[in-house]
């Protein structure tokens, strides 16, 4: 005789599944897991914490071109989603010409001067506040 397949099959492991066992608990739920900790967690524990002194990243010229989304509501005061606002500020961008676009790359530039400037002087003083710590003794 053969051997059972497909749904007959299913059948008879679920059935066995639905036995209770001592570790678990009887129910259609299962007990909590002991001691079990979840990736996320772990995740987030690993991650260095942020640092809120740190200078915020410039912008890209795509992102200073955005200032877009305020004449395009204007225009389109019915279109409230984010998408379709993003979507059309990528496809006003890339019909751009390089000479339409070079004034947000200067801006972009500019932008790009002052953050480098910002973090020079923060990893001096995380430089500087090392040395202090480690000539008090505190630092590694």
């Amino acid at each position: 005789m053969k051997t059972a397949k497909g749904k007959d099959k299913a059948k008879t492991t679920t059935k066995e599944a639905l036995k209770p066992v001592d570790d678990r608990k009887v129910g259609k739920r299962k007990a909590p897991p002991a001691e079990k900790v979840s990736k996320r967690e772990t995740r987030k524990e690993k991650r260095a914490k942020k640092d809120p002194n740190k200078p915020k990243r410039a912008p890209s010229a795509f992102f200073v071109f955005l200032d877009f989304r305020t004449t395009f509501k204007k225009e389109n005061p019915n279109v409230k989603a984010v998408s379709a606002v993003g979507k059309a500020a990528g496809q006003k961008w890339k019909s751009m010409s390089p000479t339409e676009k070079a004034p947000y790359e200067e801006k972009a530039a500019k932008r790009k001067a002052e953050y480098e400037k910002l973090m020079d002087a923060y990893n001096k003083n995380i430089e500087e506040g090392v040395m202090n710590l480690k000539s008090l003794g505190r630092g590694e």
